[in-house]
């Protein structure tokens, strides 16, 4: 046989699913070719002194000179990404390299492996369990990105259970996820746009409840299903690839690993690290450059306490930073789509075009057309309060010539904003996940999109509800 048969020819070979730095780049031209169609523009801005936030000033868009990009300015723009994210960027980096200082140590073997001897006859339990305590992070906290440090523990506990990696991501980002939306007591989305609004904050909890248990309950089963079908078939796992390559193969339940005086030593660095990241976080206003380095701190006491010295520590975190390099580099090409928008003025420019579509929709339609308005900007917007301090000044007033409660415009934003923050690849809470599990982002559109869709039919018919029963 020709050594030429093995080599995919035809439409097979064209229909294979680009490399994730090329499908970036190519979003990254795209939002260069916008910088040229959409005229450029700009809303005045100004502090709100009671939240902190600049606000954008309703009625007061206007156009400014173009400022299109030109064909040097797309590979800057993603040395400018790069830049802007480093924050984000480096934290992963240490992430890596902090766990994989943990995971030589064989503590999550040792910690995983009796977690699967407790859940070996109801082990798909653990799922919804993991959802429901991530989601109560999300709706808290705020955590979005911050979840990228509990994936490679979620991975490990699926792994153990005879899962897959997919499940053990998945369980843990979209538990945060659902919370984040659902937003109950979360003052970075819901608190934000409440206040905007000038409605009482946190008020209308009662639908956001329902809200998050259906999501709850909906996403346990998706996921229940997925990790069922690979639990019976492993090769039916959408990361099979990524399993077989895995150097933490499924713990065999019948010869688990004791856990030693050094593992628990460990595991009280990490259980403190964690309290203090949660204290950090809603008390002290911590972001990436203290997260990354109360991690890096506990990298290296865990390293202590697993008896390394120094340079096993540096080596062992280097080599686990460097497994993680090309997740890490990810979140940089992406960010490059909002540096090119941002260059050319357009994004204000979109803002304000989207608004007066939905003010000229039927009336019946309304209150949907403001839910989609804010799944599209989402895609430029990431931020949740980013995009409350943009959206939220145009849609009150908006919503108030609309007929529509400014309760049902909040729920509106916050379902807009949380939904798809799990699919874009200029989210860095979803890219951060995948970096740290090793997941191709095409391999995680494949196993979400359905659920996605399932969110979102689910969101249209919320904020409907909302407005028939006056939402207040």
């Amino acid at each position: 046989m020709s050594s030429n048969s093995a080599v995919p020819s035809g439409p097979r070979k064209w229909l294979k699913m680009p490399h994730t730095f090329v499908i970036l780049i190519f979003l990254t031209l795209v939002a260069g070719i916008l910088t040229y169609v959409v005229p450029a523009g700009e809303f005045e801005r100004v502090k709100n002194e009671a939240t902190g936030k600049t606000l954008l000033v309703p009625g007061s868009y206007a156009h400014v000179d173009p400022n299109p990009v030109t064909l040097w300015d797309i590979p800057k723009s993603i040395v400018s990404g790069l830049v802007d994210s480093a924050d984000v960027v480096f934290f992963i980096l240490i992430i890596g390299g902090v766990f994989q200082i943990i995971t030589s140590s064989g503590t999550i073997e040792a910690v995983t492996g009796r977690v699967a001897r407790s859940f070996s006859n109801k082990g798909i339990w653990v799922i919804p369990v993991f959802i429901t305590l991530f989601s109560v992070g999300g709706f808290t906290m705020g955590m979005s990105t911050e979840v990228m440090v509990f994936v490679p523990i979620g991975i490990a506990i699926a792994r153990a259970l005879k899962f897959d990696a997919m499940t053990g991501t998945a369980m843990i980002s979209l538990g945060a996820s659902c919370g984040f939306t659902a937003g109950l007591l979360n003052p970075f989305n819901v608190g934000l746009a409440q206040a905007i609004a000038q409605i009482p904050i946190f008020s209308g909890l009662w639908l956001r409840v329902i809200l998050l248990v259906i999501l709850i309950v909906i996403t346990s089963l998706y996921i229940m299903r997925y990790a069922s079908r690979v639990k019976n078939s492993p090769e039916s796992s959408l990361v099979y690839e990524l399993e077989q390559s895995a150097d933490d193969k499924p713990v065999d339940l019948s010869n688990l690993p004791s856990i030693q005086l050094r593992h628990v030593l460990i595991i009280l660095t990490v259980a403190v690290s964690f309290v203090m990241l949660i204290w950090g976080v809603s008390k002290q206003d911590w972001w990436m450059e203290e997260l990354a380095a109360l991690f890096l701190s506990m990298g290296v006491i865990s390293g202590f306490c697993a008896g390394y010295g120094p340079s096993r520590i540096a080596a062992e975190f280097v080599k686990g930073a460097k497994d993680i390099t090309y997740g890490a580099l990810i979140i940089g090409f992406a960010r490059s789509i909002v540096v090119v928008l941002d260059h050319g003025n357009v994004i204000d420019s979109i803002v304000n075009s989207l608004a007066i579509a939905v003010g000229h929709l039927p009336e019946s339609v309304q209150v949907l057309g403001m839910y989609v308005f804010q799944n599209i900007m989402n895609v430029f917007i990431t931020s949740g309060s980013g995009m409350a301090a943009t959206t939220m000044p145009i849609m009150v007033p908006l919503s108030d010539l609309l007929g529509i409660t400014r309760q049902t415009t909040v729920l509106a934003f916050q379902l807009g904003d949380g939904f798809s923050n799990m699919i874009l690849p200029t989210s860095s809470a979803l890219m951060g996940s995948l970096a740290v599990s090793g997941i191709p982002y095409q391999k995680w559109v494949r196993f979400f999109w359905p659920l996605l869709a399932i969110w979102f039919v689910l969101g249209a018919i919320f904020v409907v509800v909302a407005q028939i029963i006056g939402y207040h």
